[in-house]
This record gives structure tokens, sequence and C-alpha cells, in this order.
């Protein structure tokens, strides 16, 4: 079983950055498509970003296009989620999760990934 472990979040004012860490153990993100979800209170756990095997191929959800960037450094079996220009809707627990081999869709659905990590919280408030 991969351990995924977030870290990086915490309290941002309106219009900043963050940037969350997604580390793997056994350094073996090179084998696994990695996406990023988050949860706010009351809602469902929705799709934000995710990135290939290769870390060639990424994909976002509408609301966050031209703001956050996901990628990976398989040296370090790390993925990042660099989150600028963030908004009070950004507030809410974000994951990041792992499934084995590629993905050829679906990739932003949370039901197709079996490796998750216990979450990291933002809050963009002033």
């Amino acid at each position: 079983q991969l351990q995924l472990v977030e870290s990086g979040g915490g309290l941002v004012q309106p219009g900043g950055s963050l940037r969350l860490s997604c580390a793997a153990s056994g350094l073996i993100t090179n084998y696994y498509t990695v996406g990023w979800f988050r949860q706010a209170p009351g809602q469902e756990r929705e799709g934000v970003a995710s990135i290939s095997t290769s870390g060639k191929t990424t994909n976002y959800d509408d609301s966050v296009k031209g703001r956050f960037t996901i990628s990976k450094d398989n040296t370090k079996g790390t993925v990042y989620l660099q989150m600028n220009s963030l908004e009070p809707e950004d507030t809410a627990i974000y994951y990041c999760a792992a499934k084995l081999g590629p993905l050829y869709s679906g990739s932003l659905y949370p039901g197709v990934y079996d490796n998750w990590g216990q979450g990291t919280q933002v809050t963009v408030s002033s």
C-alpha cells in the first residue's frame, strides 16, 4: 500500500499563494497517476488537478485553471500543487491520491483512486 503524506496547508489571505506537497513512500510516483482533491464542509470531495505517471500530462478543474499548477518530482517521490491567486472559495481540506498505472479518463474522479493521504487544511480568509 502506497503511503501518502500531505503538507503545506495553512491560513492565507485572498490573493495569496501556498504550495502543497504530497510525499509518497518508496519513491514510486513514476508508476502512479496522482491527483489533488479538496473537500469543503458539507460538500462532496472534488477533483482539483491530476498528473500522469510520466508527469507530462496534467488535467485541471475549470475552477482552478490558470491559478493552480501540479508538478511531480519522481526523484523525490513528491507531487506538488502550487496554488496562486487564492480565493475564499478555495478553503477546504486538500487530499492527494494515487492510482497505479495510467489513467486515460476520469483522472479528476475520486472513485478511481485507491491510495489517499490524510489531508491538509487550506483556509483563505482576511
